[in-house]
């Protein structure tokens, strides 16, 4: 039997769904680069660029992992070679101290905030600051308990699904049915800092809204923003990027985050590819009325006297248009002028006998 998920969900009053605009998710991940002060003028740049939320992401290193050397916890090459797991992510943490202080400012400015929980505190912590949503990452996606804890909290539920194989993505599906979620978005990921365009496989999106008849979206870390303005027109009705103030101040997540002028590109144009997609059908739009005179039409191309058997010499098919179709140049041949034409003269069948 299908999931029984909304087809829309709404986030502080945003409904977001197949038929409305799609809603711009600005990841702050780690590109506070430890400072409170840079976490919330990214908060307030993200206000100021256009986008709907800005996300945060709350653990700390001893929620994530456990501080050891052997080298299960060692990374080797991509933008975090060298370092161990603990240490990577004591670097990034956002500390939950924090985020009071995010929150309100968040609120005090107008832009909605909310995170992506990676433990059973986290959600508590989150809980206990009214988040308004939640958001499960890729890594996280296996871990069905936090899901089901997540789903508990009654909030919309945005699941990326990065590395997932459809198996995987049936489980998750099923923790968040578990725990009574309603509103369940997917969102389509490839989970590599930054990701392959070409590896980006946008045809995914309009898949997993059916299969798993949910809303779709994407969380994107390719480099621009060309590959999720694209994923509009496959139906993403979410797109989550991270963003800094400046790839210049290198942080974690820096070198695959948008600068705020791309963000606010990345606002304004997918705002025009969701306004682009419209309606199939083949009824005349309104902004081709004008353009009509400039059809080809029949017309009248020599002078002509009453009674003249009309031949291809007296008419073409010519701009403007406001003769004849083309369609008739057969009929309209053969036929008798009934009264003197003047060249020039659209051709009518009240001038034909």
């Amino acid at each position: 039997m299908p999931n029984k998920f909304s087809n829309e969900i709404t986030i502080n009053g945003r409904k977001i769904g197949p038929n409305h605009p799609p809603y711009i998710i600005a990841e702050l991940s780690a590109n506070h680069n430890g400072s409170l002060e840079r976490a919330l003028k990214t908060i307030t740049m993200a206000k100021d660029m256009g986008a709907d939320a800005i996300k945060l992401q709350t653990y700390s290193a001893d929620t994530m992992t456990i501080d050891c050397d052997n080298e299960h916890f060692q990374i080797h090459g991509g933008l975090w070679d060298g370092y161990n797991l603990y240490k990577l992510y004591q670097w990034a943490q956002t500390p939950f101290e924090w985020h009071k202080a995010m929150f309100d400012h968040a609120r005090e400015i107008g832009i909605t905030v909310f995170s992506t929980p990676f433990d059973e505190t986290a959600i508590d912590l989150l809980e206990s600051l009214d988040c308004p949503a939640y958001k499960i990452a890729s890594f996280e996606a296996t871990d069905v308990l936090l899901i089901e804890k997540a789903a508990k909290t009654g909030k919309p539920l945005i699941i990326s699904t990065g590395m997932a194989n459809a198996e995987e993505i049936d489980d998750l599906v099923a923790a968040a049915k578990n725990g009574g979620c309603k509103e369940l978005v997917l969102l389509h990921c490839i989970s590599s800092y930054p990701a392959p365009a070409e590896q980006s496989n946008l045809k995914t999106i309009p898949d997993i809204a059916q299969r798993w008849q949910v809303i779709a979206g994407l969380s994107d870390h390719t480099l621009g923003t060309s590959v999720a303005i694209t994923s509009i027109a496959l139906g993403a009705c979410i797109i989550e990027k991270h963003v800094t103030l400046s790839r210049k101040d290198k942080g974690p997540d820096s070198e695959f985050s948008l600068e705020p002028a791309e963000l606010k590109q990345l606002v304004e144009q997918t705002n025009t590819a969701w306004q682009s997609l419209g309606n199939a059908g083949y009824e005349r739009k309104p902004a081709e009325e004008a353009s009509l005179k400039f059809r080809r039409s029949l017309f009248f191309v020599k002078d002509i006297s009453k009674g003249t058997i009309i031949t291809d010499q007296h008419v073409r098919r010519i701009r403007p248009g406001f003769g004849l179709s083309p369609k008739y140049i057969n009929d309209v041949l053969g036929k008798t002028a009934s009264s003197d034409i003047a060249r020039g003269t659209p051709v009518s069948w009240e001038l034909l006998a």
